[in-house]
C-alpha cells in the first residue's frame, strides 16, 4: 500500500491513498470463496455455484464489502504509520467504483488530536476582585421578597391613577371605526401602569384617570413594534377604568421571614440572603479568575482546533440549553432561532471551550495529576448539594452509570489543575470599584 499526506492544518490531513491490485484480487477470492459456502444458487449443489454466476448474481454486494474493508484496512494502516491520535471517523472523501483489474485508489480526511506540548502555566499575574455584600444589596433583597409577597387592594382614599397602579380596565381597539381583531373588547382586565403592556402611550393615557372615567385616544403603533399583532397599526382605544389597585407591601416581620421558607425570624432570613449573595460573588470571582487564567494560557500557546471538537461541544451545549428550556416547560424553538443559527451564535463560545479543556487536560498530564478518594468524594458532595439530593442519590447513580464516572473525574482534575495555577500565581487582591459593584448587581438581578 502506498500513500501520501496533505497538510489541511496541523491538526487535519487529507490521505491519498493506493491499494495495489494484488491485495484487491486477494479480498475479492477472499469474499467470493466465503459466499460459494453460504450462497443458495438454484441448480447448483451448496458449495458448487461457480464463481461466474455468483459474480453475476452478488457482484455489487461483493464490491461493496471488499471497498468497505479495503478502506477500513488501509486507513487504519496509513494511520498507525503516521501515529496519528484521531478524533472523530476519518471522512472519505473521494471512492471510485472497484475495478477487479486495477489498483483501488481512494481519499480521505482525519482530524488529529492538537499536539500541545509543554504548558507554560506559572508566572502569571491575576487580579482577584474581593466582593462581598453590603447592605445596600441585603435590603433590595428583602424588598424584593416583598414585592414578591404584595397584595393588590383598592385604594384607599379616592385618587387618579398613578404610575405603578394596577388600573382594572374594560377596553377596545378599533381600526377604521371596526372593532380590530387583535383588541377586542376585554372587560375587567388588570394591568399595571408603566408595565407597557399595549406601550407607554397607552399607559400615559391611564395616568391621571379616576374610577368610573372613560377615555377614547389613538395610538399609532412603529412597524418595529414589539408586539406584531400591533405593528404597524393605528388604532381608536375606547377605555374605561373599573378601579384603581396598589400594592401593599407585608411588613418585615418574623411572621413574614416565615411565608418565606424555613425562617424562624427576619434575622435569620437576613442570614440566608447573606449566605446566597455570599456564595454568588464567589462563583463570579472564580469565573473571573478563570477567565484571566484561560486569556494567558490561549495568548502563550496558539494552536489549531479540530472542527469536530468544536462540533461535539457545540451539541453539548445545545444539549443543555434544550434540558434548561424543558425545566421550564419551554422549548428551544421558542428562541425564534433555528439549530444552525444557534450553532453559529455559540460556535466562538464551543472554540474557547475547548480550547480550555484541551490545555487543562495537557497540565493534567503534564503534572501527572491523579484525584484522591477524598477529592472524589467532595465532588460528590458539591454534585449532591448543587441538585439537591443526598450524596447516596449520586453514588447510586455512578454505580448505576458507570461509562459516566470518568466525566465526572475529568471534571474535578480541571477544576484541581485551576487551584494549582492560582496557587503559584502572583494574585492581586482588589477591592471591587464602583463599576465592578454595578456589573455584579446587574448579574444578581
Amino acid at each position: 500500500m502506498n500513500f501520501t499526506v496533505e497538510d489541511v492544518s496541523s491538526v487535519k490531513k487529507t490521505l491519498h491513498i493506493e491499494v495495489p491490485n494484488e491485495t484487491v484480487v486477494g479480498e475479492l477470492d477472499a469474499a467470493y470463496n466465503q459466499l460459494k459456502k453460504t450462497a443458495k444458487v438454484k441448480g447448483f449443489r451448496p458449495g458448487k455455484a461457480p464463481r461466474s454466476v455468483l459474480e453475476r448474481m452478488y457482484k455489487n454486494d461483493v464490491h461493496g464489502d471488499v471497498v468497505s474493508k479495503l478502506i477500513q484496512s488501509a486507513l487504519m494502516e496509513a494511520i498507525r504509520d503516521k501515529e496519528y491520535s484521531i478524533i472523530g471517523q476519518p471522512e472519505l472523501v473521494e471512492a471510485p467504483e472497484l475495478d477487479p483489474a486495477a489498483d483501488f485508489k481512494f481519499t480521505a480526511s482525519v482530524e488529529l488530536r492538537p499536539e500541545l506540548g509543554e504548558i507554560n502555566f506559572k508566572e502569571m499575574k491575576i487580579t482577584k476582585t474581593l466582593y462581598k455584600a453590603t447592605d445596600e444589596e441585603i435590603e433590595a433583597q428583602l424588598q424584593m421578597l416583598r414585592r414578591n409577597g404584595a397584595k393588590r387592594e383598592p385604594i384607599a382614599e379616592a385618587r387618579p391613577a398613578a404610575d405603578g397602579d394596577y388600573a382594572v380596565l374594560t377596553y377596545e381597539g378599533f381600526k377604521d371605526g371596526e372593532s380590530f381583531e387583535n383588541t377586542p373588547l376585554v372587560e375587567n382586565q388588570q394591568m399595571k401602569i408603566g408595565a407597557a403592556a399595549m406601550s407607554n402611550q397607552f399607559d400615559e393615557q391611564l395616568v391621571g384617570m379616576n374610577a368610573g372615567d372613560e377615555k377614547e385616544f389613538e395610538i399609532t403603533y412603529a412597524d418595529t413594534y414589539v408586539n406584531s399583532n400591533l405593528a404597524g397599526n393605528t388604532l381608536t382605544f375606547k377605555v374605561k377604568l373599573n378601579q384603581i389597585l396598589e400594592e401593599v407591601l407585608p411588613e418585615l416581620t418574623d411572621e413574614f421571614a416565615k411565608t418565606m421558607g424555613p425562617f424562624d425570624s427576619i434575622d435569620v432570613l437576613r442570614e440566608e440572603i447573606v449566605k446566597n449573595l455570599t456564595a454568588n460573588y464567589e462563583k463570579r470571582m472564580e469565573q473571573e479568575l478563570n477567565e484571566q487564567i484561560f486569556s494567558t494560557l490561549i495568548e502563550r500557546h496558539e494552536f489549531d482546533v479540530p472542527d469536530i471538537m468544536i462540533e461535539y461541544e457545540l451539541d453539548a451545549i445545545l444539549a443543555e440549553a434544550e434540558r434548561a428550556f424543558q425545566m421550564n416547560g419551554m422549548s428551544i424553538e421558542q428562541l425564534g432561532k433555528s439549530r444552525e443559527e444557534l450553532r453559529d451564535q455559540y460556535r466562538e463560545l464551543a472554540d474557547k471551550q475547548v480550547r480550555r479543556h484541551l490545555l487543562l487536560a495537557a497540565i493534567v498530564q503534564q503534572e501527572e495529576m491523579e484525584l484522591t478518594d477524598e477529592e472524589l468524594e467532595a465532588g460528590y458532595a458539591d454534585m449532591a448539594a448543587m441538585v439537591g439530593q443526598p450524596v447516596d442519590a449520586i453514588h447510586a447513580f455512578y454505580q448505576a452509570n458507570p461509562d459516566k464516572i470518568d466525566v465526572l473525574k475529568l471534571t474535578l482534575l480541571e477544576k484541581k489543575a485551576v487551584r494549582l495555577i492560582i496557587e503559584i500565581s502572583d494574585v492581586d487582591e482588589v477591592e471591587p470599584t464602583l463599576e465592578d459593584a454595578d456589573a455584579a448587581e446587574a448579574d444578581e438581578a
